[in-house]
């Protein structure tokens, strides 16, 4: 029960406005990391899937958590429309790349529709200007599984081929985050 309200309670935390995060125009910065897609480890480039279109690059706090598995699911369920308006997804945490292998090819999360990065350190999540925060110790997630890592905050960027950001989505809820992502990426077509 004690690990329930402090999930609940790291969950709020990471529920809240992105106060640093970059803004529309910045410079996106690139990134290769350590990813899973499928289930299957391979290095994944932010450059090279630019060189295909626009890149949503959400960040979250954590796999197996029930608003990142909703999170998760709900890009998985829409895929085929952001791909449709010619972006593709990547979804980005501090997890271990062995949590991603299972996370990533879960029918239930994301499904084998799109890569996850892990960014252990959260290198990646600072550099995108999100705050990085350590969980309480023994926190598990909805399989009983001590996390054992920090979070980031929950934010998504639509990253134009050009490396700029043309949308920052934070502090609204998961489900909320992905149909106002697809609704940005729907946006580029006009």
């Amino acid at each position: 029960m004690r690990s329930q309200l402090w999930g609940g309670l790291v969950g709020v935390c990471l529920v809240l406005p992105a106060m640093a995060a970059l803004e529309v125009g910045a410079e996106a910065p690139q990134f290769t990391a350590p990813a899973s897609h499928a289930g299957k480890s391979f290095t994944y480039s932010l450059k090279r899937a630019l060189a295909r279109g626009p890149v949503v690059v959400y960040f979250y706090p954590s796999a197996y958590t029930r608003g990142c598995d909703l999170q998760a699911h709900t890009f998985a369920v829409n895929f085929a429309k952001f791909r449709a308006a010619g972006a593709s997804i990547v979804g980005v945490s501090l997890d271990s790349i062995q949590r991603l292998n299972d996370f990533s090819a879960d029918p239930n999360y994301c499904a084998g529709k799109f890569p996850t990065v892990s960014d252990v350190g959260g290198e990646i999540a600072k550099s995108y200007g999100l705050a990085v925060r350590q969980g309480p110790p023994g926190l598990k997630d909805v399989r009983g599984v001590e996390i054992g890592h920090a979070f980031t905050e929950r934010t998504t960027f639509i990253v134009l081929p050009s490396g700029k950001i043309a949308a920052t989505i934070g502090g609204i809820a998961p489900d909320k985050n992905v149909e106002d992502a697809l609704a940005a990426v729907r946006h580029l077509e006009k």
